[in-house]
């Protein structure tokens, strides 16, 4: 066989010798160990295809409403409700999957979401009233979670490996932290070099093939869990309060990109908030290949001292000292959300894991949300831009205090 060699063993007297078959050595780099695995590379392709639009679609829909209908107001609210239904929904599709499997439930739930931007594409091409945009963008609502799929899938083939489960962990939120700093910069090429709704067109696109294409690979899904009476993953000791940790850290990265955005104020504003996601990519990757990982509680300690770090940069008034701030401040991302996405991987029983993780990412989009407006009230109102900076250092002191004062950290069995 390919990559084995053979080897005697004792066979006993006057026997001739019997050989096994022992696998070659894996490779050193744990990256390369984990896509060695048969039908890893061909999942993680197809996922990261469908991945890319969930950082495309919400700037193509500004873009291609304000353009249409001259109201920025108007596609934030658009985007808005349409982001506050996939939270209400994404839990129930990620049950769905749970109870029948990937494939059966991904493929038709991406389709109802593709259809969902294509009907509203066709209705601003239209030139159609403002209460039907909200109307068509209600099923984008039924996208499912690709990234939690992902992840599932890692759990599933490294569940007797947890060395190499943190590992793909960290790969997937370096993955995550990519997807949102390629997805608008893509958005923004195809809309601007085509139309303005090429970059909702494109996104669908991409989102219907990379889901097939993810979840043809059959031999790497997981099957099917018998159900528990354990109820919802609410229900998991621990997971409430863990979930309040993922709602202030949400806050922290909302209130960042807003405080950020409104304090450069310039097209230079989107490249420079992207060395945050970049800090945060080039962390995963290294934590990935740490031999021994930090807990909850370190991380977000760390997370709220680094991000003093845009706070004393703003001060200085300078631009490329702002930058250099916040690549130090997403470096404490990607360890931060690797060992929450671990806990829950391990407080959820594995028959509702994706439930599980998709709570988690709502949790975490209402505290974006919430960080949001706060930053945005803090930029028209404050006397100083810069002020607004201590809202993340905020929001991660508070995410620490939950984190401590609960235990949830501690809770996880071994």
């Amino acid at each position: 066989m390919p990559h084995q060699f053979l080897v005697p063993t004792p066979a006993g007297p006057g026997l001739a010798p019997r050989y096994r078959e022992r696998p070659a050595a894996l490779p050193r780099n744990p990256y390369l160990r984990l896509f060695a695995l048969p039908g890893t590379r061909a999942f993680t392709a197809g996922n990261l295809i469908a991945r890319l639009p969930s950082g495309m679609f919400g700037i193509s829909a500004v873009i291609m409403i304000s353009a249409a209908y001259g109201s920025y107001a108007l596609a934030g609210a658009v985007t808005g409700t349409g982001l506050v239904a996939g939270a209400l929904t994404a839990p129930l599709v990620a049950r769905l999957v749970d109870r029948h499997g990937q494939r059966r439930v991904a493929v038709p739930a991406a389709a109802i979401a593709a259809l969902g931007h294509v009907l509203l594409l066709l209705c601003v091409r239209g030139d159609a009233p403002a209460w039907a945009l909200f109307c068509a963008v209600l099923p984008t609502a039924a996208a499912p979670n690709t990234g939690g799929m992902s992840r599932a899938r890692w759990a599933h083939l490294l569940r007797d490996d947890p060395a190499s489960l943190h590992t793909a962990n960290s790969f997937e939120q370096a993955a995550d932290e990519l997807c949102f700093m390629l997805g608008p910069v893509l958005a923004a090429v195809v809309c601007s070099a085509l139309f303005p709704e090429a970059g909702t067109l494109v996104a669908a696109v991409l989102l219907s093939a990379g889901v097939l294409l993810f979840t043809a690979q059959r031999s790497t899904e997981p099957p099917v869990a018998p159900r528990t009476p354990a109820g919802s993953p609410l229900r998991a000791p621990g997971m409430v309060p863990l979930l309040a940790v993922f709602a202030a850290t949400g806050a922290v990265f909302g209130a960042m990109e807003v405080t950020a955005l409104a304090f450069v104020d310039g097209p230079v504003a989107g490249p420079v908030l992207a060395l945050q996601a970049a800090g945060s990519c080039a962390a995963g990757l290294l934590y990935g290949r740490a031999r021994r990982t930090a807990g909850l509680g370190t991380c977000l300690a760390a997370m709220t001292v680094v991000m003093a770090a845009p706070l004393l940069a703003a001060r200085t008034d300078w631009l490329p000292a702002l930058a250099a701030g916040l690549l130090v401040a997403g470096m404490a991302t990607a360890p931060t959300m690797v060992t929450g996405m671990a806990l829950v991987q391990r407080l959820v029983p594995s028959d509702r894991l994706n439930e599980g993780m998709t709570l988690a990412v709502t949790a975490l989009l209402a505290g974006i949300a919430t960080g949001s407006a706060t930053a945005g009230w803090t930029a028209d109102h404050a006397p100083d831009p810069a002020l607004g900076f201590v809202l993340p250092v905020a929001a991660a002191a508070l995410a620490l205090v939950l984190c401590a004062a609960t235990g949830v950290g501690r809770r996880v069995p071994a």
